[in-house]
């Protein structure tokens, strides 16, 4: 009988199989954790360049409210999109553990189920895109000028949603065939395009927010036609074969929709507490939101690398929950929490040596500055506690353990809340900012602790240790 041709060949290609004796040693998986996550920490440093050039080709117009019109839709797009952002983490769970199991049709199928789940919900936001637009530039209270000319630029950005939610789900399902280099091309690609159209739009042709609109609506669909063209490509090494029962059946969507629907509600929790934590700051004036909005960049940078590090687990833990080894399981883990937490340590160390002259670059007025530099020891702490939570969200994402990573929200928002109220009534004026990273604080701390006893208590129980593993 003929040997069945490994699932994902064309990454395998790339990426030898790991033997049991390799799959054993800890340098092993630290080289493959490492291989995953420097082209998604390189994506990620993609990410801040076009906002920089996107700032410097708008503030340069003589009207200053351009520039604020393009802030606000480029934040109105940012909550909107990552709420959404489920459809890249959920596929990427589901389909490494196919890869684990070694089931090729089932690969293909989440690939075909995530992108119909995609443009259902791109149709729908541009269908119901002028009160969702409405709705969003309120709740982000501009000037009324700078509103209706990101009214202007939010209806032209919405036209991307099915682009945008596509390409989440294709760079999902690669990572889970632990393909993290098209993260890395796709997003190359998206933001060059999108920069040169900048330039183009706006300088060459005298064009203003909306050139820079129209620039990235052109950048996203790039981005898919070449992301369809790598799935063309990969789909040429894949045995099995889509099912239309499995695309067209409302009951085949079962275990994808429930993934998505509790990644959806932690991402909703997510987004509650930093809108509320710059809501707070915002009502202590502008000087202090001004100060926490520079802070919070330090989270942001650290983010960038210990994303890399999440994404690399959730491919290698969810590949091995697929093919049921939990020595490898367990050996991704470690790797992936090595490296967090050498990042992490960096990064407070970092943030204590050289955390003022950070802030020097990201503002040049002396009392933000000042402002800052007295919230700068929370910076140094959030690091170490902040870790645990990005670590584990890469594990349990792998595992499509979802429930526990929402429960974890909930958890930290039943601490966070009271902390917040209690430091409100109890603190004197000038400490009540204090009292805000405090709470914000003990929220991370308290998702972390939650995810960590989530996970001890499942390695006790489903993730079990060598003996357990498939033969």
């Amino acid at each position: 009988m003929p040997r069945r041709r490994p699932c994902c060949p064309a990454r395998q290609s790339r990426e030898p199989p790991v033997s049991r004796s390799e799959s054993s040693s800890s340098g092993a998986a630290r080289r493959r954790i490492l291989a995953l996550a420097w082209p998604i920490i390189l994506s990620n440093i993609t990410v801040p360049l076009l906002g920089l050039v996107d700032t410097a080709v708008v503030g340069h117009l003589p009207d200053s409210r351009y520039l604020a019109a393009v802030t606000l839709g480029a934040t109105l797009f940012s909550f909107l999109y990552w709420g959404f952002g489920f459809l890249r983490m959920g596929t990427t769970g589901l389909t490494s553990q196919a890869v684990g199991r070694e089931n090729d049709t089932d690969v293909r199928n989440l690939l075909g189920q995530s992108l119909l789940i995609a443009a259902g919900i791109g149709a729908a936001l541009i269908l119901f895109s002028r009160p969702l637009i409405r709705l969003g530039l309120w709740l982000l209270d501009g000037s009324d000028v700078a509103t209706a000319l990101a009214a202007e630029y939010a209806e032209i950005r919405i036209l991307s949603a099915p682009a945008v939610l596509a390409n989440y789900a294709i760079l999902g399902w690669f990572l889970g065939q632990q393909n993290s280099r098209v993260t890395l091309a796709i997003l190359v690609l998206t933001n060059g395009v999108n920069i040169l159209l900048d330039l183009l739009f706006v300088i060459g042709l005298g064009m203003t927010s909306d050139g820079v609109a129209w620039a990235t609506v052109i950048a996203d669909y790039t981005a898919l036609t070449f992301g369809l063209w790598l799935v063309s490509r990969q789909l040429r090494w894949l045995s099995g074969r889509f099912l239309r029962h499995r695309l067209l059946a409302v009951s085949a969507y079962g275990e994808l929709f429930s993934v998505n629907a509790n990644l959806f509600v932690r991402t909703l929790g997510l987004l509650f507490v930093m809108a509320f934590f710059t809501s707070r700051g915002a009502a202590q004036g502008d000087t202090v939101l001004a100060a926490n909005a520079v802070l919070l960049q330090f989270i942001m940078l650290t983010s960038y690398a210990l994303d890399g590090f999440a994404h690399a687990a959730e491919a290698l833990t969810g590949r091995s929950v697929g093919a049921r080894r939990w020595t490898e399981f367990a050996q991704s883990v470690r790797s992936a929490a090595w490296f967090s937490l050498l990042t992490a340590g960096t990064a407070a160390l970092a943030f204590a040596l050289g955390g003022e002259a950070l802030i020097a670059l990201l503002t040049g007025l002396p009392e933000v500055r000042e402002t800052a530099s007295t919230y700068l020891p929370w910076m140094v702490a959030m690091p170490l506690i902040a870790v645990w939570g990005y670590l584990l969200d890469g594990v349990f994402i792998g595992a499509t353990a979802i429930r526990e990573m929402r429960n974890s929200i909930f958890a930290g928002l039943a601490v966070y809340l009271p902390a917040w109220w209690l430091g409100q009534a109890l603190l004197p004026e000038a400490l009540i900012n204090h009292g805000l990273w405090l709470a914000f604080t003990l929220f991370m701390l308290t998702r972390s602790a939650t995810l960590i006893a989530y996970y001890c208590q499942r390695r006790r129980s489903d993730w079990r240790d060598a003996s357990h593993d498939a033969s």
